[in-house]
């Protein structure tokens, strides 16, 4: 008959411990997946000023592009805030590279350069990297700000001040948009 009542005393002691240890390891996985986002990031940051250099050769009188791409990375590589400011300064960049690759148009012999071509397989594999990063990314903040939400781990959550975690998005219309294909 004791045995019950230490059995019980047991589980309401390792349960809250349990949904505790949960929250950590969740939001330890955010953690880490948000540094699998920078530094993909990053690999696109010291990619773009080769890109913009090659460019340059060939679209000399495109300055105010150049220029526009190179203020939005400097702004986007000084960004260290929440992903949600960081998004922001992303949205900017990633709007002003594809103004940068939409010059290839202008520039039949850009496209047919090797140097080009190059880097801009990199950057369409990077952009690729940042993408399955950011999707990893936000399901661990999904998991995680579920997790603290819904009873009962959300009392625990509460007493031990879990707080949600911001969702890295990039929001940009385009993406949005059906494709225009033209023959």
């Amino acid at each position: 008959m004791l045995i019950v009542p230490i059995v019980l005393v047991v589980l309401v002691l390792l349960i809250p411990i349990a949904m505790y240890n949960r929250l950590v390891r969740l939001r330890n996985q955010c953690r880490e997946s948000w540094s699998g986002i920078d530094t993909e990031l990053k690999r696109r940051y010291d990619l773009i000023p080769n890109l913009v250099e090659v460019v340059k050769g060939y679209a000399t009188h495109e300055h105010d592009t150049l220029l526009a791409v190179t203020q939005a990375r400097a702004r986007a590589v000084a960004s260290t805030g929440s992903p949600g400011s960081q998004a922001a300064d992303e949205n900017a960049f990633v709007g002003e590279v594809r103004h940068l690759l939409a010059l290839s148009e202008k520039y039949p012999d850009l496209k047919a350069n090797d140097q080009y071509l190059r880097l801009t397989s990199e950057l369409v594999n990077t952009e690729d990297r940042i993408q399955a990063a950011r999707r990893f990314y936000n399901a661990n903040v999904r998991d995680y700000n579920t997790r603290i939400e819904v009873f009962p781990s959300s009392l625990i959550a509460g007493a031990f001040g879990f707080k949600p975690e911001e969702f890295f998005e990039v929001e940009d219309s385009g993406i949005r948009a059906a494709p225009i294909v033209r023959v």
